[in-house]
Parts: structure tokens; C-alpha cells; sequence
């Protein structure tokens, strides 16, 4: 039995539960964005910005499950062995519940960074600083998929 199936799974999971933490997120700060608009277009620039960055996490999950399709015989490289496939699938997980999870948050204090920015422009840095901080967390998360997707390749398990 080849790990096709567990591959295929795992690029699946990384792309659609990090897309779902980014959408909630983005969503979220592009409510609040509207709003403030509405009072002040000259604000468009910096609210862009903070709703923006929860869209990160589907971008992390994405570039994961495209590497594991080039790596498993999809898109490219060999049929992965069931040990390979459940790897890709494990890799998956990180970035998939990582990505979730950091979308929503970062979502949250993005929502709160465009209320502290509506009410004073020269709170727009400390709002960005507090909003990056959450993505360390999804920076995490890619890395270790990241790392675990390019040696899955050549572990002979």
C-alpha cells in the first residue's frame, strides 16, 4: 500500500484549515476596516495593512500542500510510501491547526488595531506591532511542515 492517500489528505488539511483561520481573520479585520472607512477613506492604506496580515496563514498552507503534491507523485517526485504518506500527513497538521488557530487571533488583534488606529493615527505602529506578534506563531508552524516536507522525500520509512 503507498501513502497516496495520506499525502493527498495532508495537502488538503494544510491548505483548508490555514485558508479557514485566514479568512476568519481577514474577515473579521475587514469588517472593522469598513467601518472606519465609512468616517475616514484617507485611512484606506493603514486599515488595508492590518486586514492584510491574517491573510498569511492560507499562504503558509498553501505553498505546504503545493509542495507536498510536487513531492508525492502529483505534481512531480515519486509515490510515496505509506510511512512518507503519513509524514506528509503529520507535517500537514502543523501548519494546518497552527495556521487555524494564529488566523483567528491575529484576526482578533487586527480588529483591535484598526479600533486603536480609527481613534489616533499615531497609534497605526503600535497596532502593527501587536498584530505581527501573533504571526511568529504561524511563522512556527510553517517552518516545522516546511522542514518535514522536504525530508519526507528522502526518509526511507
Amino acid at each position: 500500500m503507498n501513502g497516496l492517500f495520506f499525502a493527498l489528505l495532508g495537502a488538503s488539511i494544510a491548505t483548508a484549515l490555514a485558508g479557514f483561520g485566514s479568512a476568519k481573520g481577514v474577515g473579521g479585520a475587514a469588517q472593522a476596516s469598513m467601518g472606519v472607512l465609512s468616517e475616514d477613506p484617507s485611512k484606506f492604506g493603514k486599515m488595508l495593512v492590518l486586514t492584510l496580515l491574517p491573510g498569511t496563514q492560507g499562504l503558509y498552507g498553501f505553498i505546504v500542500g503545493f509542495l507536498i503534491l510536487v513531492n508525492c507523485g502529483v505534481l512531480g517526485g515519486n509515490m510515496p510510501t505509506l510511512g512518507q504518506g503519513l509524514a506528509f500527513l503529520g507535517a500537514s497538521l502543523a501548519i494546518g491547526i497552527g495556521g487555524m488557530v494564529s488566523g483567528f487571533a491575529q484576526g482578533k488583534a487586527a480588529v483591535s488595531g484598526v479600533a486603536m488606529s480609527a481613534k489616533d493615527d499615531r497609534n497605526f505602529s503600535k497596532a502593527m506591532v501587536s498584530v505581527t506578534l501573533v504571526e511568529i506563531y504561524a511563522l512556527l508552524s510553517f517552518i516545522v511542515s516546511l522542514l518535514v516536507v522536504i525530508a519526507v522525500p528522502g526518509l526511507k520509512i
